[in-house]
């Protein structure tokens, strides 16, 4: 059987995340070249996981970073641990003029018809820096970790960041940890390094050191060159070609025991239609379709992973932690920023079939 072997005895972390911390700006709904005004969330895909692991699920969980001496290092230091996540940093001195740099996202939340609007600063962004032989895995893994992530975002920052996942993986590897891994396939981010020949070559090799993919159908496609079905699907939802595009996947990458991903049709910036779809060990499981009124959709993904994770770590069955991830990914859709502000009880809530009534 092809099932993921994960840790049951103590370990000092839970959860282990490998990811560039950002700081993403956000006028809510106001453009930003109308903008007077706007929040600062610190966020991170690989970190996100990490912070609601630990924030809403009370998992011990740790990030694996670039970290950079000035004020806006030092404000995202202090949201870090304001969410509990324990921090093994490099750090960088920056020169007072130009970086390094932790990198800024600026992304409205958009409103009805008018779609969220992403764009980044990335320049010498200190992430970017980080190369083989940064840090030390063998110190961090020494102390027992269950579950190790990183995703492609991280992957796509320079030519180095791909050797520091693949020395992780294999750390976590080494000692046991379960290893998971997001595509999150980027053009944009991809371009400066090779474009898409380049992504394919270097995601289908660390794609063949995970346990558990997460991606939907266009990271398949793209990033990892998977065949798709002939028929398109006519609707988000129709799930039948997701999974055989994971049994084409499987084939390719028979160490990855568990494949996942949400289904989102976009109705308008506040209103979606939310599902998710797991492929374990050749078994399939499908959530129901909710309806969800969006306040800020950043994250939703994010939110995803973290609900499914839990929920394998905390030995729950593929169903419950696949209904997990869907309600707490609902969830923080309806929070402003990119990380949670669940709790557990409103997860199980909401993942039972529980509503939007007045609790009293």
């Amino acid at each position: 059987m092809n099932r993921l072997s994960i840790i049951k005895n103590d370990c000092e972390l839970d959860f282990l995340s490998l990811g560039a911390l950002v700081h993403r700006l956000d006028p809510g709904v106001v453009p930003f070249r109308k903008a007077r005004s706007a929040e600062i969330h610190v966020s991170g895909g690989e970190y996100n996981v990490a912070a609601n692991l630990s924030d809403c699920f009370g998992l011990k969980t740790g990030i694996v970073s670039a970290m950079v001496n000035y004020p806006i290092g030092e404000l995202v230091q202090t949201r870090v641990r304001e969410m509990g996540v324990k921090t093994f940093f490099k750090y960088f001195k920056h020169n007072g003029v130009n970086g390094p740099n932790l990198a800024t996202v600026y992304s409205d939340r958009g409103y009805g018809v008018r779609p969220p609007v992403v764009f980044y600063n990335r320049a010498n962004e200190a992430a970017g820096l980080l190369g083989k032989g940064d840090i030390d895995w063998e110190a961090i893994f020494d102390k027992r970790v269950r579950w190790f992530h990183s995703g492609g975002i991280f992957a796509a920052l320079s030519s180095t960041t791909s050797d520091v996942i693949l020395e992780g993986m294999q750390a976590a590897k080494k000692h046991g940890a379960v290893v998971s891994f997001d595509l999150n396939y980027r053009g944009k981010l991809w371009a400066p390094l090779g474009g898409l020949e380049k992504a394919r070559e270097v995601l289908r090799k660390i794609v063949g050191n995970v346990d558990v993919l997460l991606g939907n159908e266009e990271d398949l496609q793209t990033g990892l060159g998977i065949q798709g079905p002939e028929v398109a699907a006519t609707s988000k939802f129709d799930t039948s070609n997701f999974f055989e595009m994971i049994e084409r996947t499987v084939e390719e990458f028979p160490n990855i025991k568990m494949v996942a991903t949400t289904l989102r049709e976009v109705k308008s910036a506040n209103l979606h239609h939310w599902g998710a779809v797991l492929w374990y060990n050749g078994k399939k499981f499908e959530t129901p379709k909710a309806e969800l009124n969006v306040l800020d959709r950043i994250g939703g993904g994010d939110g995803f992973a973290t609900g499914l994770i839990f929920g394998l770590i905390d030995g729950r069955e593929p169903k419950d932690a696949l209904r997990l991830g869907w309600a707490h990914g609902a969830l923080l859709t309806t929070f402003p920023g990119d990380t949670t502000m669940a709790r557990l009880p409103e997860v199980e809530a909401f993942a039972r079939g529980g509503s939007a009534r007045v609790q009293r």
